[in-house]
């Protein structure tokens, strides 16, 4: 959907998407495929089904009966909710036909709604308007030293336990760092992990947008990030008429869902004594 004024649609190409769309679900951390799976729909709100239990089966004797059963399921709702993004440009960065200046208003929205959808994505929605990321989970916690892999295998045991298979390790860059450093052993000056792509065989992403002393490993089939087909970007000179620029507004709606939040590990770091 896209609305214009004349003299400023310039900067709205006949699809959004290569402005908006694309780089937000290229670049957020909450559309990585390692971390979530991406749903988009056309729904005000969307229902994912969930197995609470699987179909019974038991050993039986050739020619026996076998016992019927269902699987037991639940479903979960998500309803995407709206993030908006406006900057205010010139009339004559708004009427240049030049593709560069489609890029720089495109850019700038993009990564301000990027910023926002990942720091959502850890968040805890306490806003009525937001939506609610990992802090408003109740994850499996585990707590201890970053002082070898031995923490990181056991979070992985843990999602294990808990029907999970990790598919990345999110970490502050500052924890990522404590990674690299880590020596093979007590007086050696030899790096533990040749490259903190991965880690416990997981990869390792590294995002500012993570909490300082907070790990989570994660399964990506188990969070849905949810994204609404209905995209906006609109320009208006309404606004800002006595001073000769425009305003420029792009919106999105996205949510998450989490499957079995137990599966998901929250590991906090601690520093000894």
């Amino acid at each position: 959907m896209l609305t214009s004024t004349n003299g400023s649609s310039n900067i709205l190409p006949p699809q959004y998407g290569a402005l908006i769309t694309d780089p937000l679900t290229e670049n957020a951390l909450a559309f990585d495929s390692r971390v979530t799976t991406t749903i988009r729909t056309g729904a005000e709100r969307f229902r994912a089904p969930r197995l609470v239990e699987d179909v019974a089966a038991a050993w039986v004797a050739e020619g026996e009966e076998i016992a019927p059963s269902d699987p037991t399921l639940d479903e979960i709702e998500i309803v995407p909710k709206k993030l908006g993004g406006l900057t205010i440009i010139s009339r004559e960065l708004a009427e240049d036909s030049n593709p560069s200046a489609q890029a720089i208003v495109g850019q700038s929205l993009a990564r301000a709604l990027t910023t926002q959808v990942d720091t959502g994505f850890f968040g805890a929605g306490a806003e009525a308007a937001a939506a609610k990321g990992l802090g408003s989970i109740t994850p499996t916690v585990h707590t201890g030293q970053l002082t070898s892999l031995d923490l990181l295998h056991e979070a992985k045991a843990l999602a294990a336990d808990n029907g999970g298979k990790p598919t990345a390790l999110l970490a502050h860059p500052s924890d990522v760092l404590t990674l690299a450093k880590l020596k093979e052993g007590t007086g050696s000056n030899q790096a533990l992990l040749q490259s903190t792509d991965s880690a416990a065989g997981v990869p390792v992403i590294s995002t500012r947008h993570a909490n300082p002393g907070t790990l989570w490993m994660v399964d990506a089939s188990q969070i849905l990030t949810v994204l609404r087909e209905d995209t906006t970007l609109a320009v208006s000179r309404d606004a800002y008429f006595t001073s000769d620029r425009i305003a420029v507004r792009a919106t999105v709606r996205i949510a998450w869902g989490f499957l079995t939040p137990a599966a998901l590990v929250r590991i906090h770091l601690t520093t000894g004594a």
